[in-house]
């Protein structure tokens, strides 16, 4: 299985730091559902102290995610 790389997003408080938090819970259901609409697998996700990581098997999908979140963080700034 290739890699595209992990994406790392700060999303909960730092105390969320496990798989079983509701919250955490339903976000891997979102990017569950994201990788079936586009036709791929959720290869990786796990949580550290409220920052979630995450990759699929879809680079393009990858980059797409990447380009969203560099563009949230250009329109905050």
């Amino acid at each position: 299985m290739e890699s595209y790389g992990l994406i790392e997003v700060d999303i909960f408080s730092k105390e969320v730091n496990t798989l079983n938090y509701p919250e955490v819970m339903e976000f891997r259901e979102l990017l569950e559902l994201v990788a079936d609409e586009h036709g791929c697998l959720l290869i990786s996700f796990s949580i550290d102290h409220g920052t979630v990581s995450f990759s699929f098997d879809n680079e393009s999908l990858m980059a797409e995610i990447i380009k969203i979140l560099n563009d949230d963080i250009s329109y905050q700034a």
